[in-house]
């Protein structure tokens, strides 16, 4: 049985489970064998009847005595059974599954799995998971126990969706594995497997879903743990090899004296981070191979002015510059920031987006630079702002079908605070500069995570703050509201609704990311221009706005970003003279949920949130990289600094002595697979 054959074509599943595990990623065999369990319940304690102690999770054996369903006054069924062992009875109640009584019969042999409640002073088990057992000898039944899948084992938990649950999961999963592992070799080279002392891919595989100890589980993860970060980081050195190999890059010169004046001549002096930063990427530019880096820096720590700086050389060698950006309302702020920049050198300019277009020797734009923008002359040097927003093939076009003969240099930059882990998996085959100083004058701004009771407040405070002469934004992660989601607050609705609770001579404005352009345009200089006072929007603000009379950020139904985005967001104020503040609400009462919202009280630089974040959630949506394809990272541990680095070099190695992988064809396969998969960034 193929790997890739769809999941609708096994037996068992067909087009409606199909369709619902669609939801969960799985649309193959392979992907139903990849789908690792999030928890373990430890059910390996199996009691006799006569030992069994209240409040413990544990497993129990024997045989069904009687089965009866009981209807209550109010329609529901209750399940009644009575089970016993050569010590004793236990009751065992099940709520509306009426249905068992077809399936567990009297003289069943049955295992049970889960907590012993005390019920009218006896010993009880409430919605117990059950499992038929083979043996119908019950002095047998502790000798079934490797055989069970639900009950008497550490039994695993998987992500589930409606209509797919972890016992059917587990059966479907335990019904495919063992042909699955005899059908597909083990990809990894056997002298990796000895150096990394790990176990053989099918073994990691049974290990990981039906464990029969804690060691399993943790042989089994560090071998698929490894997998994964090797094949990505073998993907990234094939990727910089094939780099260096392309054509030739524009070497250009450093007029050291014009570009100390540029910097001279700029309204702040560069801090020390800044000025590390543009160092390597001017020596970049004196390389024939195309530079290849990421600019890494939190909110206002200065990525453009080192960007502009790279850029200004480039002008300076004949070359034009491109700034990429994914929303227009970016675009145009880097039009505007740049303008003022290279202003004083007489250069100007331009933008190029589906609204507007303007061309010059740098341009600003968005997508539209892909479709319809022609330079006035070969492209040097390329920015890509907040790359991970682009579709691989985009990011590929604008700096590969620019210039013809020569490769432009590439610049990436993100305000996504990512910690030094996550950048060495997911950006391996990338230079890496960090802006980790923030520029002299930088306010904190102050942040908190506010009840629901204090709402009427806080909309008084931001009230307040408008009177004299402040702006405010207050953002809702949708656009309209959600089905599923109904309590998770809408920018429409909310737009509607705070009109009630604002004086009516206070102007509100309604932005969000379905508005035509010309719209957005109009709100936001309207907002810039103080004639809206509150700009109700969605984190389309994320990036990209600056207004340095905005002092309050209220975000809604805060518990849905991660800390990287809140920490972006709250960025939008604190860019003037004045206080200013950020206000996060919940309706989330999970202790977990407010504990990380509490944390960006104290915390007000973007790394340490992101650590905080990676820990208490995983990578996931996280750093917002799902057009990276980081999310197919299902097991991974990106704070296992040590396995991180033993995965590089391993890839690294090989991937210089074997570039096409010709000694391993079995290891090349599952790179091209993984490679449709993981959509590195460029």
């Amino acid at each position: 049985m193929e790997a890739n054959i769809t999941i609708s074509q096994l037996p068992g599943i067909g087009q409606y489970y199909s369709y619902k595990l669609k939801r969960l990623a799985i649309e193959t065999l392979e992907d139903l064998i990849y789908h690792f369990p999030f928890r373990y319940d430890d059910f390996t304690k199996v009691e006799t009847i006569r030992n069994l102690t209240p409040g413990e999770k544990t497993s129990v054996q024997g045989i069904v005595w009687e089965i009866r369903n009981i209807r209550t006054r109010g329609g529901r069924f209750i399940t009644r059974a009575t089970v016993a062992d050569e010590s004793g009875t236990i009751e065992v109640i099940w709520f509306n599954q009426p249905y068992l009584t077809k399936t567990v019969k009297a003289g069943t042999p049955i295992s049970l799995s889960g907590k012993i409640e005390i019920v009218g002073r006896r010993c009880k088990m409430l919605s117990p998971s059950y499992e038929i057992l083979r043996s119908s000898d019950p002095a047998r039944s502790h000798a079934v126990l490797g055989e069970t899948l639900h009950t008497g084992r550490l039994v695993p938990v998987y992500p589930e969706t409606e209509g797919v649950t972890s016992k059917w999961l587990r059966a479907k999963i335990a019904k495919y594995l063992k042909e699955y592992t005899r059908n597909n070799i083990d990809f990894l080279p056997e002298e990796i497997k000895k150096r990394q002392d790990l176990i053989d891919l099918g073994s990691a595989l049974v290990k990981i879903h039906f464990p029969k100890d804690l060691e399993d589980i943790k042989f089994a993860k560090k071998r698929l743990s490894f997998d994964e970060l090797f094949t990505v980081q073998f993907i990234a050195h094939q990727r910089k090899l094939a780099w260096q190999k392309q054509k030739k890059a524009p070497v250009m010169q450093i007029d050291k004296v014009k570009v100390t004046k540029f910097i001279k001549n700029l309204p702040f002096r560069l801090t020390g981070a800044q000025t590390r930063a543009t160092r390597e990427i001017l020596a970049d530019l004196r390389e024939e191979t195309p530079a290849n880096r990421l600019l890494e820096g939190d909110v206002g720590s200065g990525k453009t002015i080192v960007a502009a700086t790279a850029a200004y050389v480039s002008l300076l060698n004949g070359y034009d510059v491109l700034i990429a950006a994914p929303t227009e309302i970016l675009a145009f702020q880097h039009q505007k920031t740049l303008s003022g920049i290279f202003a004083p050198v007489g250069i100007g300019v331009g933008i190029w987006t589906g609204s507007k277009k303007q061309d010059s020797n740098i341009t600003c734009g968005t997508h539209a630079l892909l479709s319809s923008f022609k330079p006035k002359r070969k492209v040097g040097f390329v920015v890509v702002d907040e790359q991970h927003r682009f579709g691989v093939a985009q990011r590929a076009k604008l700096f590969l079908d620019t210039s013809g003969e020569l490769t432009p240099h590439l610049l990436t930059m993100t305000a996504t605070p990512i910690p030094r882990t996550l950048a060495l998996t997911l950006y391996g085959d990338l230079a890496l500069s960090v802006l980790d100083e923030m520029p002299q004058g930088r306010q904190k701004i102050a942040t908190f995570v506010v009840p629901n009771r204090k709402r009427d407040d806080a909309y008084k405070f931001i009230e307040k703050q408008v009177r004299v002469g402040h702006q405010a934004f207050i953002i809702t992660p949708f656009v309209e509201p959600s089905e599923t989601m109904s309590t998770v607050k809408a920018a429409t609705v909310e737009f509607a609704n705070l009109k009630n609770h604002f004086s009516p001579n206070i102007k509100l404005g309604l932005l969000h990311g379905r508005l035509k352009s010309r719209d957005k345009e109009k709100i936001m200089e309207s907002f810039k221009k103080n004639a809206v006072n509150i700009l109700v929007t969605t984190p389309v603000v994320e990036v990209g706005i600056d207004v340095p009379n905005a002092v309050v950020m209220m975000i809604e139904s805060a518990e849905r970003f991660g800390l990287a985005q809140l920490h972006q967001l709250r960025g939008r104020v604190g860019r003037g003279k004045h206080k200013s503040y950020c206000l996060l609400f919940t309706d989330s009462a999970a202790q977990n949920s407010l504990r990380r919202l509490k944390s960006m009280e104290k915390v007000h630089v973007g790394f340490e949130l992101a650590e905080i974040d990676l820990k208490m959630r995983g990578p996931g949506e996280i750093f917002g990289l799902s057009q990276s394809g980081f999310t197919q990272l299902k097991i991974a541990d990106i704070s296992d600094e040590v396995l991180i680095s033993k995965a590089q070099n391993e890839a690294k190695n090989l991937a210089q002595e074997d570039p096409d992988l010709k000694k391993y064809p079995n290891l090349a396969q599952k790179i091209k697979t993984r490679q449709l998969d993981f959509v590195q960034p460029n």
